[in-house]
C-alpha cells in the first residue's frame, strides 16, 4: 500500500507542475481533465503526509523522552507519543477507505424512477410518499429535483414517476435506494382496520452522457401528445409533451414537465441513455456474479431492501439490519443516517476484500 501511496504522491507533484505551466491554462479541455485528477488526489495526498508526519512525530518524542531525566517533561513526551500514534492509526485507516476503488458512477447526477408494486391503490399511495420523501431529501443536500413524467392514480396515489435529480455525487448518496421498498401499515381504504403490506420499486440510475452510450437516432421513433395532470395553459392545451421509443430494446420513456417540446425530447434522451447504460452495466454485473451476491445492494430491483412499519414506527434496512425507531421523520426525507450506514458497510466490505 505505501508504495503506492509514494507514486500518488510523485503523480501528484507532476501534476501541480503541469498546472503551474501556463501552456495548461491554453488548452481548457486538458487543464480541466487535470485539475479533476488532482482535486481526486488531493485527499490521499494529505491524509499520507498526515500520517508520515505523525510517525515522524512519534520517533521524534521518543527521542527526546530517552534523553530526559525530568518526569514532567517525561510524561508529557509520553502523551505526544501516544498522540502521534493514534492520529498515525485514524490516518492509515482514512488511507484503506480513500484507496478503495472508486465507483465511476459516483459523481453522476440521477434518473429516478418508482412504481407501485403489489397492493393496489395503497401501492400508488406510497410510491407517492416515497416520491416526496427523495424530494425533501434532495433538498435538503440543495440538489435539483425535477419530475419528468408521472401517472397519477386514484386518491394522490402514482402508479409510475420519473424524476431527474442534479447535485454533485448524487448518485454516490443515492444508489442503494434501489430496490423493493415495502410498507406494512392500515390502508385508508382499509375499514376494518387491518394491516396491509404493499410495495413500491424504486430505481436509481446514473445519468450517462453521451460518450457513455451511442444511440443511433434510426432506432428511435418519437410520438408527441398533450400533457395530462396538474400544469399551466401552454403544458395542457399544445402538443408538448413527448413519447419516445427505442426500438432496439422496446424501451418507452415519456417526458411531459416542461412547455417546450424539445425541452422534454432532450429529456427523454437523458432517460433512454440512462436505462441503456444501466443495461450496459447490468451485462457487466452479471459476469461478476459472486461479487454481486455480496454487495450490500445497488442496483437489483427485485430485492427488499427496506419496509416502512408505521404501527410500530420503524424503518427496517434487511441489507445491513438496521432498525430506526423514527418512520415520520424518514417519510419526510431525513436519510442521513440510512445513507452513512449503507455506505459504511459496503466500504467495510470492500476493506475487507482489499485484506482478504
Amino acid at each position: 500500500m505505501f508504495d503506492r501511496l509514494e507514486d500518488i504522491v510523485r503523480h501528484y507533484e507532476e501534476l501541480m507542475m503541469d498546472l503551474s505551466d501556463p501552456a495548461a491554462a491554453s488548452d481548457p479541455q486538458r487543464f480541466r481533465r487535470l485539475m479533476k485528477e488532482q482535486s481526486e488526489l488531493e485527499p490521499i495526498v494529505k491524509a499520507f503526509r498526515a500520517y508520515k508526519q505523525a510517525g515522524k512525530d512519534a520517533e521524534d518524542a521518543l527521542a527526546l523522552l530517552e534523553e530526559e531525566k525530568d518526569e514532567e517533561l517525561r510524561t508529557l513526551y509520553k502523551s505526544e507519543i501516544q498522540e502521534a500514534k493514534a492520529l498515525r492509526e485514524e490516518k492509515e485507516r482514512e488511507l484503506k477507505l480513500l484507496l478503495i476503488p472508486k465507483d465511476p458512477n459516483d459523481d453522476k447526477n440521477v434518473i429516478l424512477e418508482i412504481r407501485a408494486g403489489a397492493g393496489g391503490e395503497e401501492a400508488a399511495l406510497f410510491a407517492a410518499e416515497l416520491y416526496r420523501m427523495y424530494a425533501h431529501f434532495s433538498e435538503t443536500r440543495r440538489w435539483t429535483f425535477e419530475t419528468l413524467d408521472y401517472n397519477e392514480s386514484g386518491i394522490g396515489g402514482m402508479s409510475k414517476v420519473t424524476c431527474m435529480i442534479t447535485g454533485k455525487g448524487a448518485y454516490s448518496v443515492l444508489k442503494y435506494e434501489s430496490g423493493v421498498h415495502r410498507v406494512q401499515r392500515v390502508p385508508k381504504t382499509e375499514s376494518g382496520g387491518r394491516i396491509h403490506t404493499s410495495t413500491a420499486t424504486v430505481a436509481i440510475l446514473p445519468e450517462a452522457e453521451e460518450v457513455d452510450v451511442a444511440i443511433d437516432p434510426a432506432d428511435i421513433r418519437f410520438d408527441v401528445f398533450r400533457a395530462s395532470g396538474n400544469g399551466g395553459q401552454c403544458v395542457n392545451t399544445t402538443d408538448s409533451a413527448v413519447r419516445l421509443t427505442h426500438i432496439p430494446t422496446g424501451i418507452v420513456i415519456s417526458c411531459q414537465d416542461e412547455k417546450s417540446q424539445l425541452k422534454n425530447k432532450d429529456k427523454a434522451m437523458k432517460v433512454l441513455r440512462a436505462k441503456l447504460y444501466e443495461l450496459e452495466c447490468e451485462k457487466a454485473h452479471s459476469r461478476e456474479a459472486a461479487e454481486r451476491r455480496s454487495q450490500v445492494g445497488t442496483g437489483d430491483r427485485s430485492e427488499k431492501i427496506r419496509t416502512y412499519n408505521f404501527p410500530q414506527g420503524r424503518v427496517t434496512d434487511h441489507r445491513i439490519n438496521l432498525t430506526l425507531y423514527r418512520i415520520d421523520s424518514i417519510i419526510n426525507g431525513d436519510l442521513d443516517e440510512l445513507v452513512a450506514a449503507l455506505t459504511a458497510a459496503d466500504q467495510a466490505r470492500k476493506l475487507a476484500g482489499q485484506e482478504a
